[in-house]
C-alpha cells in the first residue's frame, strides 16, 4: 500500500510503526457551530482510509480530536448566553448527528476534549519551559521557533520569509511579548473576569490551538504515531507547529505519514461565509441524504480540489442510485435462488468476481484511489445486472453478495431502502398490471405513459428476466 506523504511530497510505501497495528490522529473540529460542507470531506477521507486499513488486516486506532476551548467557543458562549462547555456540548451533539448521517463509524473512534486534558497540557507546557524551548512573556508562554529543529520541513516555508512577514501582521499592542514575530502562543493569559480559564505555574489562562493536538495525540497514542491527517488548509501554521512542539520535546518522530485532503469549491469558486456560498451540512440535509454526500466525496482524488454544484450532486445521487440499486437487486435474488452445487458457469463467473475484489484492492493501494474503487463497484453492479439470474445456486449469489456487500462497506456507503408513507400500494401495483396489459397488447406509448405516471410517483420500474421489479427514487 502507498501514501502520498505531505512531508515528502511523494508515495512512500506504507510501513506502520508495529505490524498489524496503526496509529492514526484526524484533527477534528473547533465545536462553537455547525459542521460545514468542508469539515465533512476530512470527516469521510479519513473514515474511509481507517475502513480501508481494518480491511487490509489492521487494527487502527484512531482518534478525531474536538477542540472544545477557543476565541470562537468564547464570543458565541456570549452570543447565545450560554457557557463555554454548553456551547462545546451543543455543536458536539450537532456533529454525532451529521457524523452518523454520513456514515462514520463513530463506535470506534476516540474523540478527546481539550478541556479534559488541561493537565497534560499544563505538564507539555512546563516541559518545554523547562528545555528552554519555550519562554514566559507577561503571563504568556510562547514556544521559541529559534530553538526548532528543521521548522518549515513540512509546509516548504523559509523561517527568514516568515519572520519578515508576520513582522508586518502582529499587533502593536502584541508584539512586544514575543522575542520573535513568527513564535507561537503555547498559554494565553486570561484577558476578562468571568472568562475560562485554568491555573498554570505561570498564571492563570487556556491554552493555544497547537498545544492541544500534540497533547492529545501523545496522550492518547504516544509520542510517535503512524499517520497524522488533516485538510491542507491545516498543513501551516497548526500542523507544523504541531511537529515543533512535539518532536522539541519527544526528540522523537512525531508522525512518519502526513496526509492532507484538497479544499471544496462552489460553483469552482473557494468557500467562505464572505462570500455567501458557505453550506452547513444540516442546509444540505433538508435536499440531500449525507450519504449522496460521502459518495460524491469519494468520487475524486483526497488531494485533489472537489466542486460542489447542485448538478453535480444530482448526478452523484443518481450515480449512488445505480449501485444501491444492484445491491437490492441481489438481495431480491437471493431469496428466489435454491441450494445446489455451483455449475461450470459459475465457476467460470468466480474468476470475475476474484478479479473486482482485487482491482478494488489495486487502485485503493494506491494512495486511496476511491474514484477507481467506484468504477469497480459499478462494474460490478454490471456483472449483477447482466450475469445473475433466478436459476443460479444460491451458494454462487451469496458470494457474489458477500463480496458486493463488503466492498461497499469499506467505502462506508450504506444501501437502505426508502420509506415513503404517503404512497398507495395498491395504485402503484394496480399501474404496474396496467402497463403489463398495455405491452401484452402492444400499446407502447400507453405503456410509457404508465411508467412515466409511475415515476412522477416516485416509483422507477425495472424490466428484468424474473419480471417487473419496483423501488422508490
Amino acid at each position: 500500500m502507498k501514501i502520498h506523504n505531505t512531508l515528502t511530497r511523494q508515495k512512500e510505501d506504507f510501513i506502520p510503526l508495529n505490524d498489524g497495528r496503526v496509529k492514526m490522529y484526524v484533527c477534528g473540529p473547533t465545536v462553537y457551530d455547525y459542521m460545514h460542507i468542508g469539515n465533512a470531506r476530512p470527516l469521510v477521507v479519513f473514515d474511509t482510509l481507517r475502513r480501508y486499513l481494518t480491511y487490509r488486516g489492521y487494527e487502527v486506532s484512531y482518534v478525531v480530536n474536538f477542540t472544545d476551548v477557543d476565541d470562537k467557543i468564547i464570543n458565541k458562549s456570549i452570543e447565545e448566553n450560554l457557557t463555554t462547555r454548553e456551547v462545546s456540548d451543543k455543536y458536539i451533539k450537532a456533529y454525532m448527528d451529521d457524523a452518523k448521517d454520513l456514515n462514520i463509524d463513530e463506535e470506534n473512534t476516540i474523540h478527546p476534549r481539550a478541556t479534559e486534558l488541561m493537565d497534560d497540557i499544563i505538564a507539555f507546557i512546563k516541559a518545554l519551559l523547562d528545555k528552554g524551548i519555550a519562554y514566559q512573556s507577561a503571563g504568556d508562554v510562547y514556544f521559541d521557533i529559534s530553538k526548532a529543529k528543521d521548522y518549515g520541513k513540512l509546509s516548504g516555508k523559509n523561517i527568514d520569509d516568515l519572520i519578515s512577514g508576520a513582522s508586518k501582521r502582529v499587533d502593536e499592542k502584541d508584539s512586544f511579548k514575543k522575542k520573535s514575530p513568527v513564535d507561537f502562543a503555547l498559554w494565553k493569559k486570561t484577558k476578562l473576569d468571568g472568562e475560562v480559564s485554568w491555573k498554570a505555574p505561570w498564571g492563570e489562562g487556556r491554552p493555544g490551538w497547537h498545544i492541544e493536538c500534540s497533547t492529545m495525540c501523545k496522550k492518547i497514542l504516544g509520542d510517535t504515531i503512524d499517520i497524522h491527517a488533516g485538510g491542507e488548509d491545516l498543513e501551516f501554521p497548526h500542523h507544523e507547529n504541531e511537529i515543533a512542539q512535539s518532536e522539541g520535546l519527544n526528540e522523537k518522530t512525531f508522525a512518519n505519514y502526513w496526509m492532507h485532503n484538497g479544499m471544496i469549491q462552489v460553483d469552482g469558486t473557494k468557500m467562505s461565509k464572505s462570500l455567501g456560498n458557505f453550506f452547513t451540512l444540516r442546509d444540505i440535509k433538508k435536499d440531500y441524504d449525507l450519504m449522496v454526500i460521502r459518495f460524491w466525496l469519494l468520487t475524486t482524488s483526497y488531494r485533489q480540489p472537489i466542486n460542489f454544484t447542485r448538478e453535480i450532486i444530482d448526478q452523484a445521487k443518481a450515480s449512488l442510485q445505480r449501485l444501491t440499486n444492484a445491491y437490492f437487486s441481489i438481495e431480491d435474488l437471493l431469496k428466489k435462488t435454491q441450494d445446489k452445487d455451483l455449475s461450470e458457469k459459475e465457476k467460470d463467473l468466480e474468476k470475475d468476481l476474484i478479479a473486482f475484489e482485487d482491482n478494488f484492492v489495486r487502485v485503493m493501494d494506491d494512495d486511496l484511489n476511491t474514484a477507481d474503487a467506484i468504477t469497480v463497484l459499478f462494474d460490478m453492479a454490471k456483472f449483477i445486472n447482466t450475469k445473475l439470474d433466478s436459476s443460479m445456486s444460491r451458494k454462487f449469489v451469496e458470494k457474489v453478495y458477500q463480496t458486493y456487500d463488503r466492498l461497499f462497506k469499506v467505502l462506508g456507503l450504506k444501501a437502505e431502502k426508502k420509506e415513503n408513507l404517503d404512497i398507495d400500494l395498491k395504485e402503484v401495483e394496480n399501474l404496474i398490471e396496467l402497463r403489463n396489459e398495455a405491452k401484452k397488447n402492444k400499446d407502447y406509448a400507453k405503456a410509457d405513459e404508465l411508467r412515466d405516471r409511475l415515476k412522477e410517483m416516485g416509483v422507477l420500474i425495472k424490466d428484468t428476466r424474473d419480471g417487473v421489479k419496483w423501488e422508490l427514487i
